[in-house]
């Protein structure tokens, strides 16, 4: 699908707050509301949006310990492992990756025990699993979502 500005200024828009009315990107675009409608369910239906979601503190619901994981999976199980890794409670990204770790993921638990737990008890015991390295993030200066959309032609 080829995005006009519109639609990159709309996309601009619901990426700051996904909860701003139709109304009110209308008035910001010089547009009307019922365009602006159909132009969002025309982004979704083409997949460009693909949701809106409430973003949750972790801590406020018991996760006080989030950390990156990079795994060596046996050759030829990476998709397996995939699969599986998504079903794991406590794991919140999967990537396949290039360089030393064929997978890289974020994972989130209660305390160092669940991490060590949701470590040694679940992944490594998965079939494919060849070795793990565990890097505990301290603190996080800067988390977005939002991808720099930038004008058409630009």
């Amino acid at each position: 699908m080829d995005l006009d500005d519109t639609d990159r200024a709309i996309l601009r828009i619901l990426q700051e707050n996904a909860r701003t009315p139709f109304s009110e990107i209308a008035r910001q675009i010089d547009m009307s509301s019922a365009t602006v409608h159909d132009r969002v369910n025309r982004l979704e239906e083409a997949d460009v949006i693909e949701g809106y979601h409430a973003q949750v503190e972790p801590k406020s619901i018991g996760l006080g310990i989030s950390a990156l994981v990079g795994l060596r999976v046996e050759q030829g199980r990476e998709q397996d492992t995939l699969d599986r890794l998504t079903d794991i409670e406590g794991v919140q990204e999967v990537h396949l990756t290039t360089g030393e770790w064929d997978v890289m993921m974020r994972v989130y638990a209660a305390d160092a025990d669940a991490l060590r737990e949701l470590m040694f008890d679940q992944i490594a015991q998965m079939d494919g699993f060849s070795r793990s390295q565990t890097m505990v993030i301290l603190g996080t200066t800067y988390d977005s979502q939002e991808l720099p959309i930038a004008p058409d032609g630009n």
